[in-house]
Order: C-alpha cells, then sequence, then structure tokens
C-alpha cells in the first residue's frame, strides 16, 4: 500500500487488517512515518514525535500478534497522537509555551494509559496555541500549524496539530481537549469530525482550573473511529473529581439507530451571532437533511442565549488571570493576546465575580430548561471558515486587543453547560475551505450526539474527501 492509503486508513479498518494479519503493524508504522516525514515541514502538526519509539512499539505489537497472545487490546498496534496539554511520563508536555519548554511529567494522564492498555499507540504529542487559550493555530513555542486545505490558514483552535494531523492522513485517531471549542473548531476548520463530550465523560487530570469548562474528546476523519476512542477513554477516574460516576454507553454498536422521531431544532445564528453567507447556507441546507432521516426539524429562537458573550468573555479572562505570577519573568516571551487576557482580570474584585457566577449558573439552567423540549440543536459550528492565521479572528470582525470570540459564539455556551457537541463536515465554501455543523445534545446524551452525526454521515459522507496536499 501507499503512504497515503496508509495515512488515510480508519482505525476500525486498521484493527481488523492487523486481527487478521492481513498488515504488520511495522510495515504499517513505517510507511506512516515516511508519511509524516514527508508532510510535517509543509504542515507542522507535532509539537513531539516519538518515531523511534512507535517503531519499536509496532515491532511488540507485531510479536504479540505472531505468538497468539490472547486478550489483545481493542487497539491493538492502531496509532494515536496526544494533544500536548496532556501529560505523558515518556514524552515532554509543552503545552505551546517556551514557560514549559522541555518539560518532563513524571506520569500519563488517566485517558493515556487507558488507550496504551488497550494497544494503542502512541506516535507524538500534537501543536496547541499557547496553554490552550486562543482559537488560532500558533503558539510561540512551535509557531504556525497549517490548515492542510490551504496552508499558511488557520487550523483552528488549541486542538490544531490534532486536527491538521487527521484531515492530513497522518493516522486515524487523535485526541482533542475543548475549552471554548477546541475540538469543534479544528474539526470545521479542517472538514473532519470532532466530539466534545458531555463534560466528565472522559476524565481529564490534572484537572484544569479554567472554570471547569475543559472537556476531552476524540477527532477522526470518521463517526465509528470516534466512537471507538471515546469508549476507551471514558468512564469514571479517582484522580478527577468532576468524572461521571458511569462508564460510556456502547457507543459504537449503537451508532446506526438513527433520528427518526427525534425532535431537532436548527438556529442559524443563536439570535445574535454574525455568519458569512456560505456557511450559513451550507449549515442550512444540511440541517433540512434531517428530515430526510426521519427527524422533525424546526427553525427556533434561542432567548437564553444573548447573555452567553459576555459571560463567556468574563470567566476566559479570569481563568487566565491564574497565570498573572508567569508574567514578570515570562511577558516578553508569551502571546501577546494572551498576556492581555491575563492584565484584564487583574482588578476584577470577588464580588464581581461572585455576581458573574450567578449570572452563569442561571444561564446554564436555561439551555438545559429550553433542552427539555428538544432532543438535539444544530448549528453552524463557527461564524466562518477558516481564515489567514496571523490574526486572532477574521479580519472583517473588529475585536479589543485580545478579544478572540466572535466567530466562535456557537461553540462555548456548550463549554459552561457541559452538553455534548459535535462537528460533521457539511460542504465546502467557494474558495474549497470546509465548514461544519454543529450537533448539540442534551446533557449526558453522548450516544444520541454519535448518532445524528453517524445518520449524517450516511447520507452526505465527507471521509473520501482530502486536501490537496
Amino acid at each position: 500500500m501507499d503512504s497515503e492509503t496508509i495515512g488515510y486508513m480508519t482505525a476500525i479498518e486498521l484493527v481488523k487488517l492487523i486481527r487478521t494479519r492481513k498488515i504488520s503493524p511495522v510495515e504499517y508504522m513505517r510507511a506512516l512515518l515516511d508519511r509524516i516525514e514527508a508532510l510535517e515541514p509543509k504542515l507542522n502538526v507535532f509539537a513531539h514525535l516519538a518515531a523511534d519509539k512507535a517503531l519499536d512499539d509496532a515491532k511488540r505489537a507485531e510479536a504479540d500478534l505472531m505468538s497468539g497472545k490472547r486478550n489483545l487490546g481493542r487497539l491493538h498496534g492502531v496509532p494515536v497522537t496526544i494533544k500536548d496539554l496532556q501529560i505523558t511520563k515518556d514524552m515532554p508536555t509543552q503545552q505551546g509555551s517556551k514557560i514549559y519548554a522541555g518539560h518532563q511529567p513524571s506520569e500519563d494522564a488517566p485517558l493515556v494509559t487507558r488507550l496504551r492498555e488497550q494497544g494503542a499507540i502512541v506516535l507524538g504529542k500534537t501543536t496547541v496555541s499557547e496553554i490552550g487559550w486562543t482559537g488560532v493555530s500558533r503558539s510561540p513555542l512551535t509557531g504556525i500549524t497549517s490548515n492542510p486545505w490551504k496552508l499558511g490558514y488557520n487550523a483552528g483552535a488549541s486542538s490544531a496539530g490534532a486536527g491538521t494531523a487527521a484531515a492530513a492522513g497522518l493516522g486515524p485517531l487523535h485526541q482533542g481537549s475543548d475549552g471554548g471549542g477546541s475540538i469543534r473548531l479544528p474539526a470545521h476548520c479542517c472538514g473532519i469530525f470532532g466530539h466534545k463530550p458531555s463534560f466528565g465523560r472522559v476524565p481529564n487530570y490534572p484537572v484544569s482550573a479554567g472554570d471547569m469548562t475543559s472537556h476531552v474528546g476524540p477527532m477522526s476523519r470518521t463517526v465509528a473511529d470516534s466512537a471507538l476512542m471515546l469508549e476507551v477513554m471514558a468512564g469514571p477516574h479517582f484522580l478527577d473529581y468532576s468524572s461521571l460516576e458511569a462508564g460510556p454507553a456502547n457507543y459504537l454498536a449503537r451508532l446506526e439507530e438513527g433520528v427518526r422521531g427525534k425532535r431537532i431544532a436548527y438556529s442559524p445564528d443563536l439570535g445574535f451571532a454574525r455568519v458569512d453567507p456560505e456557511v450559513a447556507e451550507l449549515v442550512k441546507a444540511s440541517a433540512g437533511r434531517f428530515e430526510e432521516l426521519g427527524a422533525k426539524v424546526h427553525e427556533v429562537s434561542t432567548a437564553w442565549a444573548d447573555e452567553g458573550p459576555e459571560i463567556f468573555r468574563f470567566f476566559w479572562s479570569a481563568s487566565c488571570s491564574g497565570l498573572a505570577g508567569l508574567l514578570s519573568e515570562w511577558e516578553s516571551e508569551m502571546d501577546p493576546g494572551l498576556v492581555a487576557c491575563i492584565k484584564q482580570a487583574e482588578d476584577v474584585p470577588v464580588s464581581r465575580f461572585e455576581a458573574m457566577r450567578r449570572r452563569k449558573m442561571d444561564y446554564v439552567a436555561n439551555i438545559h430548561r429550553w433542552f427539555q423540549d428538544w432532543d438535539l440543536l444544530l448549528t453552524p459550528a463557527a461564524a466562518v471558515a477558516a481564515f489567514p492565521v496571523e490574526p486572532l479572528v477574521p479580519g472583517q470582525i473588529p475585536v479589543d486587543p485580545w478579544e478572540e470570540f466572535n466567530w466562535i459564539d456557537f461553540s462555548y455556551p456548550f463549554n459552561m453547560s457541559w452538553n455534548p457537541a459535535a462537528s460533521v463536515p457539511c460542504g465546502f465554501t467557494s474558495a474549497g475551505l470546509p465548514v461544519g455543523l454543529q450537533i448539540v445534545g442534551q446533557r449526558f446524551d453522548d450516544l444520541g450526539v454519535l448518532q445524528a452525526a453517524a445518520a449524517f454521515e450516511q447520507i452526505q459522507p465527507w471521509a473520501h474527501k482530502r486536501p490537496p496536499l
């Protein structure tokens, strides 16, 4: 097989081929590493590539297979990437920041342990924006990670390396995290599938101090691959007190149940967002296709949404303010936008914080109260398609020194409310840039979101579409 065929093979396919000995884990890994070597200079996906270790792990996986070892893991011999915000005991965790350059943790995050226990081979750590703070694919430490559909364009948010790797065919499974859209925005910009699970579905350790909005989940080219990866990563863990008590549902086996009879709401703008006309048209047409799948789709108002921008902007800056102690030494080496974001919260009194906390709790309650009438909500995944990576936002949107949220108004509400949400590719702009449709479910209903995404994937498939690398 050529390296492109290897790179774009799904995890589901690869598991079967390895188990039936129709493909060698070692030959597969060598071909994949050759593809990474060829494409990495133009894409810049990896903050750390563990090529030698990945090949050694592939040799061990092959030896176990050939020896007839029983109880092989569900991902035996399958490569995965880990976002460079998750700790790893054998690879540095640098968070896209010169502050943490070369930092080597002494343990793996629980999700990394679970993937490895199921036989996955960690290729390396994918690039992030500095400490995951922003929606653009660049950092002071690693530079620009390019969108594979248009080099030099934004690959979207802090899981940019993961999104680019999936779209470019650098293996099937990629771990992302999402504190305000950082799984769904790269999925939107790069034309792949990304699922932000219900908060706590996948344990996140060290527990994020970011106001309990960071969700960990899978990114892949197909819904089935993400369902498989989520099953492996999910479940309670004693180191994350916010992790959900129950383990995951049997997502993979139930993907085909569809959306017939589901009550689906569609909002083109949440009542206030400015959406590019091409994006709006593609999303509207895609929402209508759920009628063909047997659901009832209604365009709706979302009265709860208006307060979202002010609340999220406040808490984003408040969360970043925890880094203020680093400024005296590191300010000149940091992303200027992050510095401005940190400083904005410097003089916020506790009384103001508590007042905003009450507003946030009311806002979240109103979202969940609204969802009692709907099984799913469809919106654009973002207001615009990918744009040049240098600015924080598209040029047509005015901003303050650190403001970056006007194009991501559809994603962060569901970080605050902890609902599951996914981005599925739904078409391309006239410039050839991908567009994502966001599917949001009631809290805990990850299965419903995955089933809706799988149904849409069947009627409007996307995984065969590849960027012109």
